[in-house]
């Protein structure tokens, strides 16, 4: 048995692989395979409706909050977010936790001003700022929810008058949030909603249509909630394995009932890093995250021969990200306590060995 522990693309639940794998045969007893079915056909409309409203039912959304499935991965959203909320001569107030806010905030500053509120990378992105100040003339405050990278989350929210924008791309649907104190969220499918090439933005309708810039027709938040995700043609497949994964969340109890499971798998794994002597969380205690658990080994000579063994009980994706090192399980919803309970096994094995 192979345990994926992938930061992403990453495991998807079984059961939506082998219903993927069906339609990709047989979409819904048509005879045509779902890679070549029509977008505009009633079958594939109801896909995308029954999506959307899955996404608003599990997070509990208001008549407000419109949920768009896009093109693009969080990177393009880097850039759409300012450029459908921030004006050439306003300012928006942006949080440095690690390499995708980073790059958020670089492309931002192609659209107006910036201002960076906190950084975390005096320590290597290995905390989470607490004390900070937002100006109150800021279009809105920008955050990364989880930072895959460095194996950092926001564990509380940060409370502000300004209109709040997260990425979400590696814990969305991960734990229970009051989703619609975000004025805009988005976030790649390929960590805990799908596969790659899709992505979901959930956003505040009042919030559009008050900047002066004329706003390219494919880029516009509002052609897109016009014509419900269909303004072109839609990523079909990304979409309906989308859908599955939604179905499939919904089926074990929803968002709440899987934060209890991922609050299980994180335990589990941080009780071992913190108690075994060959191993050393990277993150401050208090900011890690649920999703990415980031370690090393104290003598650095034992990494290679720790990753041989793991990789020969099936345990892969565990090797940490150039820029940190060491090791990164991610432990995404579809990963299932039991994985975890093996690479726990193995590092006390591996513990025992020397």
């Amino acid at each position: 048995m192979v345990h994926n522990f992938n930061a992403g693309p990453s495991i998807l639940p079984r059961t939506v692989i082998e219903d993927a794998a069906a339609a990709v045969l047989n979409f819904n007893n048509t005879g045509l395979s779902i890679l070549e079915y029509g977008h505009r056909t009633p079958a594939f409309t109801a896909v995308m409706e029954e999506a959307r409203a899955l996404v608003k039912e599990l997070m509990q959304l208001d008549a407000q909050h419109e949920v768009l499935f896009l093109h693009g991965g969080a990177s393009t959203q880097f850039m759409q977010v300012p450029m459908n909320l921030l004006d050439t001569k306003e300012k928006a107030a942006y949080t440095d936790t690690g390499v995708w806010g980073s790059k958020a905030i670089k492309e931002a500053k192609l659209f107006g001003k910036v201002e960076v509120v906190c950084s975390s990378k005096d320590k290597n992105y290995t905390y989470i700022p607490k004390d900070f100040a937002v100006p109150n003339d800021s279009r809105y405050l920008h955050i990364t929810t989880n930072n895959t990278i460095y194996g950092t989350q926001w564990q509380k929210i940060p409370k502000t008058s300004n209109p709040l924008v997260a990425d979400m791309s590696s814990d969305i649907f991960s734990r229970v949030l009051d989703f619609n104190a975000f004025d805009l969220i988005y976030a790649g499918a390929q960590k805990n909603m799908g596969p790659s090439g899709v992505n979901l933005v959930v956003v505040n309708k009042n919030m559009l249509g008050k900047i002066k810039r004329t706003i390219p027709t494919i880029m516009d938040y509002r052609n897109h909630i016009n014509e419900g995700s269909m303004l072109n043609t839609p990523p079909v497949f990304a979409v309906y394995v989308c859908l599955l994964t939604l179905r499939w969340l919904q089926s074990i109890g929803g968002v709440a009932a899987i934060e209890k499971i991922n609050n299980e798998k994180a335990a589990l794994l941080y009780n071992e890093i913190d108690s075994n002597e060959l191993f050393t969380g990277t993150v401050k205690k208090e900011d890690r995250s649920k999703m990415n658990v980031c370690f090393v080994m104290n003598d650095p000579a034992l990494e290679s021969s720790f990753l041989e063994y793991t990789t020969s009980l099936g345990i892969v994706g565990i090797k940490g990200h150039r820029s940190v090192g060491g090791f990164r399980a991610s432990l995404y919803n579809a990963l299932p306590v039991s994985s975890v309970q093996v690479l726990v096994d193995a590092m006390r094995t591996f513990a025992g060995k020397k």
